[in-house]
């Protein structure tokens, strides 16, 4: 890490289309402070993502009061888990201590804040009232939640990541893309010894979560199909074709974007600081499944176009 504090920044970053300028501006820059006080520390990446979901665990504990200040504690606990997030993540860039356990346990950690947060705002609004009746949320705040969560939110964050890594394929190649798949990660947990049972358990599952991304994109499936028919390698795809995929892949990303953390936690923070966080649930439930779907829809018919001209 013996560079510039601007030229390890840039070297941390993923690339322009995939990070938000508050995160380039603000998130990065903090992350990768941390990131060099922890690295001169001998911390490992991973023990800074372990660090984030206590922090995130945290934030979910303090929204569940109603009072400005425990909301304010969870705004910071929040953001702070997040700058770990951000650092674990430029740690592994620039001292190249990338490995796929840090990789799934980065995102497992974000899956944790939330549930833990959906949790939270539940136990806050059960004995509150419906706004403009007299009934009060009991199990319905629930069955919102899960709605937001299990039904909304993890499907829009698996997907937006999927693109994401799609993205960082074809505009700099595999070495610098966590794109995996199903088969290939599927080959690996039947190759674990029987006794390695969390190795097992830790395989099954991420290639179950890889078996997810690609049944809801089929058309994308399609167009790799064929780019390894014809070229042998998905990375061999013609320049011209390539151009085209990664200029009407690259629109796509502000909505990916959109679909990760930033604009989820402002509109946590705004809704819990005035004290009406089943918004937040709402914004999740209809907003972002709008932003979800167009991206979706607009990311297909790119790839059945691609495919088309091989």
């Amino acid at each position: 890490m013996g560079k510039s504090f601007n030229e390890m920044l840039r070297a941390s970053l993923k690339s322009k289309d995939t990070e938000e300028w508050i995160d380039v501006y603000f998130t990065r820059p903090i992350g990768l402070v941390f990131a060099i006080l922890w690295n001169k520390l001998g911390i490992h990446p991973n023990v800074i993502t372990v660090l984030s979901i206590f922090l995130g665990i945290g934030a979910g504990v303090m929204f569940g009061y109603t009072d400005l200040q425990h909301n304010i504690i969870g705004v910071l606990l929040l953001m702070f888990a997040n700058f770990c997030d951000s650092t674990d993540g430029q740690m592994a860039r620039l001292t190249g201590k990338k490995t796929l356990l840090g990789r799934v346990l980065d995102g497992f950690s974000g899956d944790i804040w939330f549930f833990g947060i959906y949790a939270a705002i539940c136990i806050r609004m059960f004995n509150q009232y419906i706004p403009g009746t007299d009934v009060k949320w009991h199990i319905w705040i629930w069955l919102l939640a899960f709605v937001a969560g299990i039904m909304s939110h993890s499907p829009q964050s698996s997907l937006a990541d999927y693109y994401r890594q799609i993205h960082l394929f074809f505009i700099k190649g595999k070495e610098n893309s966590e794109l995996d798949n199903y088969k290939q990660q599927r080959a690996v947990y039947e190759q674990q010894p029987k006794n390695m049972i969390f190795a097992r358990l830790f395989y099954y599952n991420y290639a179950n979560y890889c078996k997810s991304q690609e049944k809801r994109t089929p058309n994308f499936q399609k167009m790799m199909n064929v780019l390894m028919q014809k070229h042998g390698d998905a990375e061999r795809m013609p320049a011209e074709l390539k151009d085209k995929f990664v200029n009407g892949s690259r629109p796509l990303m502000k909505y990916a974007n959109i679909l990760t953390f930033n604009v989820r936690a402002i509109t946590l923070y705004a809704t819990c600081l005035l004290d009406c966080p089943w918004v937040y649930l709402l914004v999740e439930i209809i907003v972002l499944n709008i932003l979800y779907i167009y991206m979706h829809k607009r990311h297909e018919a790119l790839c059945a176009y691609i495919t088309e001209r091989l």
